[in-house]
């Protein structure tokens, strides 16, 4: 995927985040980046970057659930 898009869809990510859990944009952002669906999001071989917005979150959630 090209750049741009992956950053606009990486900021629909972060914001869907803040929503859904009820917190600041930046507590989200800190919580998609030090997460390991981040590092899968990253490597393109993993398919992440292919699913729909709200299917990451629900897995990020599911991921900070765990911890």
């Amino acid at each position: 995927m090209r750049d741009d898009v992956l950053w606009r869809k990486t900021a629909r990510i972060i914001t869907i985040l803040a929503e859904k859990l009820s917190i600041a944009p930046e507590h989200a952002m800190d919580s998609f980046y030090n997460s390991e669906t981040y590092k899968l999001f990253c490597n393109p071989e993993s398919g992440l970057q292919l699913m729909s917005d709200y299917y990451i979150v629900e897995d990020l959630i599911r991921e900070l659930q765990s911890r």
